[in-house]
């Protein structure tokens, strides 16, 4: 069986066919070794096959698989309980806020932009956010994706959308009136090319967001749990959100999203404005109970801090690398000249893929680094090895 012929196209011709994977190592069908740069999009924070997290689904398996969130189980209370206590760190939000359970970011954000909608009433629908931000791929959050060409083909999307520069304040203040109801922000943008949020520029947003009675939205689905060296990446910042989401890690790759608010905005949701199937079921709630049990054991911001300094200080070294930006253990690795005026960033990640390591083509000059929270300095040394050979090889050379 083949792709080719299974599936629909929307994700090109896989190249590889991966089958089982532990820790930071990832096995293909012919039993190649390859080593995770990338962790499914900054998913598997813990690493592959984490024997607790597999525990955690298998025992629940044999307890109760489903019953609706018509009803509550010990799982999701628990998960909601440590997202709202390790969000309001560094915070100044004293009481404590309140969460709702989604399978992925998108639908997360989709349901943060319906509580905002809910909360500042009809009139003040629209939601601002920055060119270069991805946010889903649902209509409503592609129309906040700030990328006008993943739009075109799905033209009309939703109204009520309106794009400003990234780390620019002025221009996202030159956009708000009285019908912006919430700023959507990521800490730093994933997808869009990992580009940090200068902390005076979030801290700026917050205060036009106090000043005009907007809510301050933080997409954290792909920069949150540790990841950044924070627990959550507006932390860097020093600010309080009013709605924080967050995906992606969570699982560590069982699929689970979740939103968190204020008491005051989350209280904008009444029975029947919002809901979900399958949001926070026991199975994918117990491994995200488990998940968060060990990143709170572990230390895992302190762990993406410490190791992604030891990486950043790899990747300055290496000859062809002209830059490295991101924070924690999301990099991103700028390629110079020398190494673009022969390939892009995509076909180097294709070489690197090649040689046995896995990482992404972020944009056409940079690769996107985001190895597991748990891996070790002997990883990170084989892997920035193996890099360095990729891009300094004989076919870029040519």
């Amino acid at each position: 069986m083949t792709s080719d012929r299974l599936l629909m196209n929307n994700y090109g011709s896989p190249p590889i066919k991966f089958v089982s994977g532990q820790g930071t190592v990832l096995f293909d069908d012919n039993g190649k070794e390859y080593l995770d740069f990338l962790c499914g999009l900054a998913v598997t924070s813990l690493g592959h096959s984490h024997p607790r997290i597999a525990e955690a689904l298998t025992t629940q398996a044999k307890t109760l698989l489903h019953v609706s969130n018509l009803f509550d189980t010990d799982p999701h209370l628990e998960v909601a309980e440590t997202l709202d206590e390790l969000i309001r760190k560094e915070t100044d939000i004293e009481i404590p806020g309140r969460v709702i359970f989604q399978n992925s970011g998108a639908e997360a954000n989709e349901a943060a932009i319906k509580l905002a909608r809910k909360y500042q009433g009809q009139g003040r629908h629209v939601i601002l956010s920055a060119l270069q931000s991805f946010h889903g791929r649902t209509l409503a959050t592609l129309a906040a994706t700030g990328q006008p060409e993943k739009h075109e083909p799905f033209q009309p999307l939703p109204e009520g959308f309106r794009h400003a520069t990234w780390n620019d304040l002025d221009h996202f203040a030159s956009l708000v009136d009285s019908s912006v109801g919430a700023i959507l922000l990521e800490p730093i943008q994933g997808e869009g090319g990992v580009n940090p949020a200068d902390p005076q520029f979030l801290q700026g947003i917050r205060k036009i967001c106090d000043d005009y009675g907007i809510l301050l939205i933080m997409d954290e689905i792909q920069a949150g749990l540790g990841r950044t060296g924070k627990w959550f990446g507006f932390q860097h910042a020093g600010i309080s959100p009013d709605i924080v989401t967050t995906a992606k890690a969570l699982g560590n790759g069982v699929p689970i999203g979740a939103v968190w608010a204020t008491e005051e905005v989350a209280a904008a949701f009444r029975p029947g404005d919002h809901g979900s199937t399958f949001g926070g079921q026991p199975l994918a709630a117990s491994a995200a109970r488990e998940v968060l049990r060990t990143m709170v054991e572990i230390d895992a911001p302190l762990l993406a801090a410490e190791r992604g300094q030891e990486l950043i200080s790899m990747l300055e070294k290496v000859e062809g690398i002209e830059s490295v930006r991101g924070s924690g253990l999301l990099l991103a690795a700028e390629l110079d000249a020398k190494i673009l005026d022969k390939r892009t960033a995509p076909e180097v990640a294709r070489e690197c893929l090649d040689a046995g390591l896995v990482v992404n083509g972020v944009t056409p000059t940079s690769l996107r680094l985001a190895p597991p929270l748990t891996i070790s300095a002997e990883e990170l040394n084989k892997g920035v090895a193996l890099l360095e050979e990729v891009l300094n090889s004989s076919k870029g050379e040519e």
